[in-house]
């Protein structure tokens, strides 16, 4: 048996997710409040030119006041499938298309109080398109390709210090 809601309130509206304060019915009876982050899904990408290298990103990151490399990724846009927010994505931050997308996985990174879902994908057969997308205009990216080997030292060094990249590397 789950939880049952019985009121909503939306506490926070912003550009990128919303806040709720739910009061439910916990199964063995009393009431309680459950705080929720409402995130639409995203998508996190590992665009390989060949089988041994991987494109990261480097971008700065507000929250953790700081730069990092990680995995490209980016949100589902409403009306988006995962694979078409993939194939968006990876044009917009490394400035390639895929010829082929393999699901990897879906994970929830934090269902203690967020609803999010990330969709890991492989992308290979990577081609420059004829035209450039425009990037988001909160990002500042910078693309390397790094070895796998190189990849995964990152990660273990700490400079990735970055969940899904972390994560994504380990399903190849």
């Amino acid at each position: 048996m789950s939880e049952r809601t019985i009121s909503r309130d939306t506490v926070f509206e912003g550009r990128v997710f919303t806040v709720e304060s739910d009061r439910v019915r916990l199964p063995h009876g009393p009431e309680a409040v459950m705080d929720v982050i409402r995130h639409p899904a995203s998508v996190v990408l590992l665009p390989m030119p060949d089988p041994e290298h991987i494109f990261l990103v480097r971008q700065y990151r507000y929250a953790i006041d700081g730069w990092m490399w990680e995995l490209p990724a980016g949100s589902v846009d409403p009306g988006e499938t995962p694979e078409e927010a993939a194939t968006r994505e990876c044009h917009e931050e490394i400035g390639h298309i895929p010829a082929q997308l393999n699901r990897l996985g879906a994970f929830y990174p934090t269902p203690g109080y967020c609803d999010e879902l990330m969709v890991f994908f492989k992308l290979t057969g990577l081609r420059v398109p004829d035209h450039t997308a425009e990037p988001d205009e909160d990002e500042d990216i910078e693309t390397k390709v790094f070895s796998l080997a190189e990849a995964h030292q990152l990660v273990q060094s700490g400079g990735a210090p970055d969940m899904k990249t972390a994560l994504g590397l380990t399903l190849l």
